[in-house]
């Protein structure tokens, strides 16, 4: 099983968009500076997750929400917490 997950950044107008295995091992990446595209906007907090099987349907999963409409709809969940 995989996850598609999408992240805010607490301190910057950013939303990153992934989808793995291990959800509590990549959010630790991702707040401890591992991962090089999100370490200059740390922390992170987890807005959306999604579980999608098989792996070829994570990754498509994960291009819709990085697509321009599915940051739109990602945005709009962000505005109604």
């Amino acid at each position: 099983m995989y996850t598609v997950y999408a992240i805010k950044s607490t301190v910057a107008n950013r939303i990153y968009v992934g989808f793995t295995s291990d959800l509590k091992r990549r959010m630790r990446e991702h707040n401890s500076g591992k991962t090089k595209s999100t370490k200059g906007f740390m922390p992170w907090k987890l807005i959306f997750t999604e579980e999608v099987e098989p792996r070829v349907l994570a990754r498509i999963r994960e291009k819709y929400w990085k697509s321009g409409i599915g940051k739109k709809k990602l945005k709009s969940l962000i505005s109604d917490l």
